[in-house]
């Protein structure tokens, strides 16, 4: 991701490279300190760990940096932390920079909402590269919560992740989680709504981690000079207006 951001930047005349580093215990050419970084940045853009963004969001705070985290697998204090943070700093946190990806669970949420949980069951199914190490992923729950806040459900309260030996019937209600690791894939997630005589299947294919490079920069360009705040990717696109989303 840091590659495919500064291929991006390069594109973007309005925006400029200030610094690259790494999260801690990484070190290579060209790369400088967290504290050289944010002394001489207005956002940063993150796409690393859950524990390296969490302490990242500190010190952004600190300094009075905006901040773009693409990084998933966060705690539940860990996003308590980060929820501290901004209440110094405009943070922008999502995890999936893609304007489809945003779009879809739009749909989700519509679908979700038109169709029973007598009569539909729900399914998430999403497919990473082999290096990913976090499941299922921060899109997968993304979209699980879309098609939960649909049917006015609490995704944990209704969530499968898992299904081996005599499970028994699957319950009304319930929204599955499917993961895939392996090889280069990029992401492809897919939300299916299965009736006893039809599917219907909503998907999204990444191509090119370019995609969420560009949002992730168009993310970086609304932050600077907001107010302190929590914000999504959502926010970013104006698709909040919306009240389904």
């Amino acid at each position: 991701m840091g590659r495919a951001l500064e291929a991006v930047l390069a594109d973007q005349p309005d925006l400029s490279l200030a610094a690259r580093f790494d999260r801690p215990g990484l070190e290579a050419p060209g790369l400088v300190s967290a504290s050289e970084a944010l002394a001489s940045a207005r956002v940063v853009i993150d796409f690393t760990t859950a524990d390296a963004s969490t302490e990242l969001a500190a010190q952004a705070a600190g300094r009075g940096v905006a901040l773009v985290i693409g990084s998933t697998g966060f705690s539940p204090d860990q996003l308590r932390r980060i929820d501290e943070a901004s209440r110094r700093i405009p943070i922008v946190r999502a995890g999936n920079f893609s304007l489809g990806v945003n779009m879809l669970m739009g749909l989700v949420a519509r679908a979700a909402r038109s169709l029973p949980a007598s009569d539909w069951d729900i399914e998430v199914f999403e497919a990473h590269h082999s290096r990913k190490v976090d499941a299922p992923s921060g899109t997968a729950r993304m979209l699980g919560e879309a098609a939960a806040k649909g049917r006015g459900a609490d995704l944990d309260a209704v969530s499968v992740y898992g299904r081996q030996g005599i499970t028994g019937a699957r319950s009304p209600g319930e929204i599955g989680f499917s993961v895939m690791r392996g090889g280069g894939i990029v992401g492809e997630h897919s939300v299916v709504f299965a009736g006893e005589e039809e599917l219907l299947t909503l998907s999204h294919s990444a191509r090119d981690r370019g995609l969420f490079a560009r949002g992730a920069m168009a993310a970086a360009r609304w932050a600077a000079g907001r107010p302190p705040g929590a914000y999504d990717m959502q926010d970013v696109l104006g698709l909040k207006d919306d009240a389904s989303l």
